[in-house]
């Protein structure tokens, strides 16, 4: 083939000189990383721990399980080998030009199939159903074992998975077409910056694989994410508290305070215009607070849970009560941020404080049994090597709390960007939700130790009087104001059926809405966008099964749902307040600056 023709069939040979530059700069790039990796191994005098997270006890118990009945193993062996015969009788057929129905086919909204290769190439769709039914029955095989403990089968079941999602062959260069198509069309240039996009990617993460994605010089905190107009008008050691400028001529009378999760930051309710909740809540005619929590260091180690609670939600409220006037406050707690509200408001009960009169939840635990697979993480001799970690700096690293998230749903958020970014040589798209979700935050020591195993492993919160909050024993049944718990039916952060236990520990009346997709689209989901039905029911019975069976499915938004229940807890209009209006003077304009430090 002559250069002309390579280049009309879009097939381009790379410049030699110019390959062999870039070549030259990746290996004096590696090289140094090596040797900066080495450095740091060699000064930590601590061997690293071969086992961190646990696992092979957990497969030695089920390899254990799994010998006691080898007739099973057997059966399940045959059930593979007759599969693969229809498998290669099929794939005959049709390199002899006949039509053969598929013997698996990928689950419904698996991406990683979605080349038209995989359907039409007899030979990718060959290796793409093989491989579905090998991981079939490894993840069936380890399921179905008889005898092992709900935990450890829990976690075999996870990190099976986890094995499976690694050996895709969407994630091999010679077995993803895509990936070979882009090779030979670029002539190797893909797989070269590839390289450089995993050179950067560590170099970023000091010698840990830090994959980026998104843009991240794309964005920047209050300029394009995080511009709904505000204040900070009040500031302790653990958070700012901002208040937002009203867009209404008339408030309501009750202002509505936000308490976010300090595991991410508060911006996921602020991303742009479009979809911001708190600018929806804003123009809805709420005076909203939110409390933006600081990105904590080594000199915050000891801040504990009661300390969360005490300089953010009571000190909140008191900076409220100087800002408007106002006693009285409605509130919202969003996933960890909704377990500490709900803490407190039991708390509060104690002190007989009732300045809180009506209290919402977004994806929220208050009964830990059945988190989910984030248990996977919190056995005792993960928790003890967290610990461990932890006492050294002070703080657990945000990375590390992403890459548990990230684990939940590997393939859309590791595995694409392994294929998208090392092997197809491309940037990431920017995008607003994986920046905020790229923005990482620390765990001070305490305070993470405290809720880790309180709440995951003792399952304490629920108990009356199980933990202590600012020297009191806490009751969750004390708490009887309204309150409106809004779940998301594909949760993998905190399950739905999970945070429906909550309806049945607090005494007050009690309102669910499940919405549905996931623990942030399900939350951050605009009436304008169209987008995600919500489920309703008027009663709460102790089988959430039951719930949804008699629940009614809604069209589009929870959001105008909660605002008609909000709104008759509201207490009537007022004029509108703007920052500094009252006692509480602006400190500087929002998004404030514990927001803008980054990991």
């Amino acid at each position: 083939m002559t250069d002309q023709q390579a280049s009309e069939t879009g097939n381009q040979h790379p410049d030699p000189e110019e390959l062999s530059a870039t070549m030259a700069e990746i290996a004096e790039r590696s090289q140094r990383l090596v040797a900066d990796f080495l450095a740091r191994q060699a000064e930590d005098p601590e061997i690293a721990d071969p086992d961190p997270l646990n696992i092979g006890s957990a497969f030695m118990e089920l390899c254990t399980h799994m010998m006691q009945n080898p007739t099973k193993l057997v059966e399940a062996q045959m059930q593979l080998w007759q599969n693969y015969m229809q498998l290669w009788q099929n794939t005959t057929l049709r390199m002899l030009g006949q039509d053969a129905d598929p013997i698996v086919t990928p689950p419904k909204g698996d991406r990683r199939f979605r080349d038209e290769a995989w359907q039409d190439n007899e030979v990718f769709d060959y290796i793409k159903q093989s491989y579905l039914l090998s991981s079939q029955w490894i993840q069936g095989l380890v399921h179905d074992v008889d005898g092992l403990d709900e935990k450890t089968a829990q976690k075999v079941d996870f990190y099976t998975r986890q094995f499976v999602d690694a050996i895709s062959p969407t994630n091999f260069l010679m077995t993803n077409p895509e990936v070979l198509r882009a090779t030979v069309e670029s002539g190797g240039e893909n797989l070269v910056k590839g390289l450089q996009n995993l050179l950067d990617d560590l170099e970023r993460g000091k010698g840990k694989l830090q994959i980026k994605m998104t843009d991240l010089n794309a964005f920047k905190v209050g300029e394009n994410v995080a511009t709904t107009p505000g204040a900070v008008i009040g500031k302790t050691d653990l958070m700012e508290l901002l208040q937002y400028t009203p867009s209404t001529d008339k408030v309501a009378k009750r202002p509505l305070m936000i308490v976010p999760p300090w595991i991410n930051k508060y911006y996921i309710l602020d991303l742009r215009p479009e979809n911001s909740f708190i600018k929806w809540a804003v123009d809805q005619g709420h005076t909203v607070f939110v409390l933006s929590w600081v990105n904590p260091d080594s000199e915050l180690a000891e801040k504990s849970f009661s300390d969360y609670a005490q300089e953010g939600v009571l000190a909140a409220l008191d900076m409220i009560k100087e800002a408007t006037g106002e006693d009285d406050v409605n509130a919202i707690g969003y996933c960890l941020g909704g377990t500490l509200l709900a803490s407190v408001l039991a708390y509060m009960a104690k002190k007989k404080d009732e300045r809180i009169k009506s209290a919402t939840f977004f994806t929220t635990l208050t009964d830990f049994e059945k988190p989910g697979e984030l248990s996977v993480f919190v056995d005792e001799e993960q928790i003890e090597s967290l610990e461990h970690r932890m006492e050294k700096e002070g703080y657990l690293d945000g990375r590390d709390m992403a890459t548990s998230f990230n684990m939940l749903r590997a393939n859309d958020l590791i595995w694409s960007f392994v294929v998208n970014n090392y092997m197809l040589g491309k940037d990431p798209f920017p995008f607003d939700l994986l920046y905020w979700n790229s923005d990482s935050t620390r765990m001070p020591k305490a305070m993470h130790s405290f809720y880790l195993r309180n709440m995951y492993q003792k399952n304490l919160l629920r108990e009356p009087g199980g933990i202590s909050i600012l020297g009191e024993r806490i009751d969750l049944r004390d708490v009887k104001i309204p309150a409106y718990f809004l779940s998301t039916r594909e949760d993998h952060i905190a399950p739905w059926k999970a945070t429906y236990a909550g309806t049945q520990l607090l005494s007050g009346q009690v309102k669910f809405v499940l919405s549905a997709s996931g623990h942030i689209a399900g939350v951050v989901n605009p009436p304008a966008a169209n987008k995600y039905c919500h489920w309703t029911y008027n009663r709460n019975p102790a089988d959430p099964d039951q719930w949804l069976e008699k629940a009614t499915q809604h069209d589009g938004s929870w959001w105008t749902d909660w605002q008609n229940w909000i709104s008759r807890r509201s207490g009537g209009q007022v004029d509108a307040r703007k920052p500094g209006d009252g006692d509480r003077k602006v400190i500087g304009p929002a998004p404030g600056e514990y927001v803008k430090v980054r990991l």
